[in-house]
């Protein structure tokens, strides 16, 4: 049974990155990298983060860890044992230093991520030394990065060579055994498998799921991809230009998604061949808007296939549509059956 307990409460999280004035009487622009979020992720479940690039998925998913500090909003932990709670967003550099350990990311580049100048031994054991668990050149740390290495799947010859002898799986069991080592509680994978050959994502994503199991984690899990994010996701969250529209547990997202750009996702990702004929494409118009100056009233209207009048104007409230469902829609209430009808009706014209 899924385990409810909240794990990280996220709370009207906002980041914002300053771009260049084109002169010198305008006001400073920025880039609303993450607008306005609020989510819970639970105590063992793996939370799915889906939207097309550039929309803030993965800068949402640092912003979480205080790799970047939010420009707004908080982000309260409850990962500690008895803890009521903890507001990462009110430490310090230093405070913030002790919860490193409980929270860790897997990068998406396994090439860029890995230290090349460091062997695959070194680099594991690099946290556990600077986080104290297992003083350095002990016998003790020997034998526990050998440990963390045969779970992620890693063989003890490997412990001496350096990342580029190594395939792109290979390096990204690297990296997951680099972010385990320090037992965390709570794990962002951003886009940790995008950068390999899809039969290698199936064993990263298996190995994920296992180690989740073994390990007791929690994930946030980033993705531009709807079927990786359907297999290994409890819940999904779908993001537009820095905001969530929808939020659901993995197969309603998908049997019945309540917002019509989670729908236009779903149909434009790969199928099997017999299913081509269930699935219509929707192809959505015109380019994503700058994230600079984001429209007005609803973010997607501007390629909205069911876009109205009211939607030009009023930002749509993020509303409960069934029972752990949420979708940012004025027409949430219409289901898939509606909402293709009305996209195909359109696309024929």
């Amino acid at each position: 049974m899924q385990n409810t307990e909240t794990m990280l409460s996220i709370e009207n999280l906002k980041k914002y990155f300053p771009v260049a004035k084109t002169s010198f009487w305008q006001r400073r622009p920025y880039l609303r990298a993450v607008e306005n979020i609020s989510l819970q992720i639970r105590k063992g479940e793996t939370f799915g983060l889906v939207g097309e690039s550039g929309c803030g998925k993965s800068t949402f998913g640092r912003t979480v860890l205080q790799l970047y500090k939010p420009t707004e909003g908080r982000v309260v932990y409850y990962g500690e044992d008895g803890g009521t709670g903890t507001d990462l967003t009110a430490l310090s550099p230093a405070k913030m230093r002790r919860f490193r350990r409980d929270m860790q990311i897997i990068f998406q580049d396994p090439y860029s991520s890995l230290n090349p100048r460091m062997t695959v031994g070194q680099i594991i054991e690099e946290g556990i030394v600077t986080h104290k668990l297992y003083p350095r050149n002990s016998p003790a740390l020997r034998q526990y990065v050998l440990e963390i290495m045969k779970k992620c799947g890693l063989q003890p010859y490997m412990q001496s060579r350096y990342p580029h002898q190594f395939s792109g799986g290979q390096r990204q069991r690297v990296c997951i055994a680099r972010a385990l080592a320090l037992r965390p509680k709570f794990v962002v994978c951003d886009e940790c498998v995008s950068a390999l050959d899809v039969s290698i994502q199936s064993q990263i994503l298996n190995l994920l799921s296992d180690l989740k199991q073994r390990e007791k984690l929690t994930y946030l899990f980033i993705s531009h991809d709807l079927n990786v994010v359907r297999y290994i996701s409890d819940r999904i969250g779908v993001m537009y230009l820095g905001k969530i529209v929808e939020i659901g547990k993995a197969e309603d997202i998908f049997s019945n998604p309540r917002h019509p750009y989670t729908l236009a996702l779903i149909s434009a990702a790969p199928t099997m061949e017999g299913e081509k004929n269930k699935r219509k494409k929707i192809i959505l118009q015109g380019a994503l808007p700058s994230p600079v100056h984001p429209p007005k009233g609803c973010p997607f209207h501007t390629r909205c296939f069911m876009a109205q009048e009211i939607c030009k104007n009023t930002p749509p409230p993020f509303q409960e549509v069934e029972t752990g469902h949420f979708s940012a829609c004025h027409f949430a209430q219409k289901k898939k059956e509606e909402m293709q009808k009305t996209a195909l009706a359109i696309s024929e014209k």
